[in-house]
């Protein structure tokens, strides 16, 4: 794959992304929390989900995150199944902030990861 390739900047753009939230800022308040969570675990417990939901969650995004980073130098990797399993994901966050009622706003950054890692989904099937 070229390295320069819209592919590989999505997948980069994603799982860069994805690290940033999980790994980076999950104690942050940001404008994008469902309801008034104040962090990345705060969020799940708004939606109504169990603790063990943060965890698994957190591991595909994380290893799918991974993936699509490394991916972009080894072929080998399933790059298609880590932006399935991110788009996946994605529709799920955007039910949960529909669930609690969240402005569309708060749903714009698990939007545009859905667009992206199906594009992703496309692009490398």
């Amino acid at each position: 794959m070229e390295w320069f390739s819209l592919t590989a900047a999505l997948q980069l753009v994603v799982g860069l992304g994805l690290l940033n939230v999980w790994l980076v800022r999950p104690k942050s308040a940001t404008e994008y929390r469902g309801g008034g969570a104040t962090s990345l675990r705060d969020e799940f417990a708004v939606y109504g989900l169990p603790s063990a939901a943060f965890f698994i969650v957190g591991a595909l995004k994380i290893t799918s995150a991974i993936i699509l980073i490394l991916g972009v130098w080894v072929s080998a990797l399933p790059v298609t199944i880590a932006g399935g399993v991110i788009a996946a994901l994605m529709v799920g966050a955007i039910v949960m902030h529909v669930k609690v009622s969240d402005p569309a706003i708060k749903a714009l950054p698990a939007t545009l990861m859905l667009a992206m890692s199906a594009a992703i989904v496309l692009l490398t099937a």
